[in-house]
């Protein structure tokens, strides 16, 4: 399929998909012309590295991840569950203090224990 057929499956500009392409993440094929061309082995691939990018990696790392043999594809990964999990972490620490102003009957915040108890703590 031709480009702009690609860029619309995936949701992405069609210079999106030349940007990718220019460093090395996916290589369509190319007709006689020029024009590039994707299989569905390469829109697989185009999936997979939207993927990637929804859970925060850059190019880079990507092109590190998509290929099981690379050197520091596994360093990558753990420092980006490492990132997930600290975040994770956070927005528990978010929902909790929230849950509690929601309900906390003290006039002000500055007042509430509790609330003060979770401004220390950030």
């Amino acid at each position: 399929m031709r480009i702009g057929d690609a860029a619309r499956l995936i949701g992405v500009p069609t210079h999106v998909l030349r940007h990718w392409d220019d460093m090395g993440v996916v290589s369509p094929s190319r007709t006689a012309s020029g024009h590039r061309e994707y299989d569905e082995e390469q829109v697989r691939r185009l999936r997979v590295l939207r993927a990637c990018q929804e859970v925060g990696l850059s190019l880079g790392e990507i092109r590190l991840v998509l290929h099981r043999d690379e050197a520091g594809r596994a360093q990558v990964i753990e420092e980006r569950l490492s990132r997930i999990r600290a975040q994770r972490e956070r927005l528990a620490d978010a929902e909790s203090f929230l849950e509690h102003v929601r309900t906390c009957r003290h006039d002000l915040l500055t007042r509430c224990p509790a609330c003060s108890r979770f401004a220390d703590e950030g």
